[in-house]
């Protein structure tokens, strides 16, 4: 299988589990099934198929596909995509993993798909990051730009008044 930053996903049985099929055993379900939000019963909305949802998560991370090239048979990608996030930001994910499951290939899948939030969100940290110093940058500019204005207006009235500006400026 591929790497992911270095580390190569691993299972218990890899026969079991190759790229072209990854979806979860019957008996690796109904273990997983219990713990996950969105069932009937559960407060809040509820999920249409939270099956074919994991699958389609473990599509995109055991491929390390991006979100535009999810098949068409795991529903629409921005659906899937934006329900990944909201698992992601409130750690569904690493709580699955945690959960103590008695399948070493389920929890295996399980740490691969918190691997890959993690990374995920270091991407989104990243990207926030950037786009706070180059909005930062960009103030720096336009206030460089408005004081550079100001000495060209300054100079352009003469040397009549340039002698006072130097009275007013710190």
């Amino acid at each position: 299988m591929r790497a992911l930053n270095g580390d190569f996903y691993k299972f218990h049985d890899e026969s079991k589990m190759r790229n072209d099929e990854m979806k979860l055993r019957d008996d690796q379900w109904k273990k997983l099934a219990p713990l996950l939000i969105g069932k009937q019963g559960d407060p809040g909305a509820k999920a249409k198929n939270n099956r074919l949802y994991i699958e389609a998560v473990l599509w995109i991370v055991l491929n390390q596909a991006s979100w535009s090239s999810l098949p068409a048979q795991f529903g629409k990608i921005n659906a899937v995509y934006m329900r990944f996030r909201r698992w992601n930001m409130c750690d569904v994910w690493r709580q699955l993993a945690q959960s103590q499951i008695d399948d070493p290939d389920l929890q295996c899948m399980l740490e691969s798909i918190v691997q890959y939030g993690d990374q995920y969100t270091r991407r989104i940290e990243r990207r926030l990051n950037r786009k706070a110093k180059k909005k930062q940058y960009m103030a720096t500019i336009n206030t460089a730009k408005g004081i550079q204005s100001v000495m060209r207006e300054i100079a352009l009235a003469g040397p009549s008044t340039l002698h006072w500006v130097g009275l007013v400026t710190p």
